[in-house]
C-alpha cells in the first residue's frame, strides 16, 4: 500500500449498521460505505484494500458480490460480516475471512488489522490462512456438527497438503506473527490449528 492509509470498503443494507462500522473504523482507515450489492459493485475496484460484505442483502446477495468482486481480479481481502451462521457452503467460497454479528468495535479492528496483515503474505500462504478461518468459522458454528461432512474433511486435507508445500515465508512468521494472523478467530478455535504449525518441525 506504499504507506497511504488503508481503504475499507463496508458493504451493508442496514444504513444504521454501516455508519456504525464506519464510525469505528474512520479514526485509522478510509472508509466507504454502500448499502447494496449493485452500490458495492459501482465502489469497488483495485484501490480497495479490504471489504467487509454482509451476505444477507435484497437486490444482489452477498455471496453474489463476492463472485463478482474475484471474477473481476480485485485482489481486495474479503471478509463476510454476517448474521448467517456458517455451513459447508462456505468451503468453496473465495472470502477471507468470516464473523458472525453482533461484532463489536474491537471485532472490527482485529480483524482488519490481521487481514491487512495477511495481505503481505505470498499466495500460498494466505490460502492456508483462508482455509484455517473457514475451519474455525465452521467449528465454532452452534449446533452444526461438520466433522464428519466431506467438505470439512476435504478443507482439512487440503490444509494439510498445503502446510506440507508452504515455502521459507510462513517458515520465518515469528509466534506473534502467528498468533496476529489467528487473531480475529473465535477464543479458542485457532489454538489448534496454530499449535499443529507450531508443533511441526518444518516450521
Amino acid at each position: 500500500m506504499d504507506g497511504a492509509t488503508p481503504r475499507i470498503l463496508v458493504v451493508e443494507d442496514e444504513p444504521d449498521l454501516a455508519e456504525l462500522y464506519a464510525i469505528y473504523l474512520s479514526d485509522t482507515y478510509d472508509v466507504e460505505t454502500a448499502t447494496d450489492g449493485t452500490t458495492a459493485l459501482d465502489v469497488v475496484d483495485d484501490d480497495v484494500d479490504i471489504v467487509l460484505l454482509d451476505r444477507r442483502m435484497p437486490d444482489l446477495t452477498g455471496d453474489e458480490v463476492l463472485e463478482e468482486i474475484r471474477a473481476r481480479g480485485i485482489d481486495a481481502q474479503v471478509a463476510m460480516i454476517t448474521a448467517v451462521e456458517p455451513d459447508t457452503d462456505i468451503v468453496e467460497m473465495p472470502f477471507d475471512d468470516y464473523l458472525v454479528k453482533p461484532v463489536t468495535q474491537e471485532d472490527l479492528h482485529s480483524l482488519v488489522e490481521v487481514l491487512l496483515r495477511r495481505a503481505n503474505y505470498d499466495d500460498r500462504s494466505q490460502e492456508f490462512f483462508r482455509l484455517a478461518s473457514k475451519k474455525a468459522a465452521l467449528e465454532s458454528a452452534p449446533d452444526v456438527s461438520v466433522e464428519e461432512e466431506d467438505e470439512y474433511q476435504e478443507l482439512t486435507d487440503r490444509m494439510e497438503e498445503i502446510r506440507d508445500e508452504l515455502d521459507d515465508t510462513l517458515a520465518d512468521l515469528s509466534d506473534d506473527d502467528f498468533r496476529d494472523a489467528f487473531a480475529s478467530f473465535p477464543d479458542g478455535e485457532a489454538d489448534a490449528d496454530f499449535d499443529d504449525l507450531d508443533s511441526d518441525p518444518s516450521f
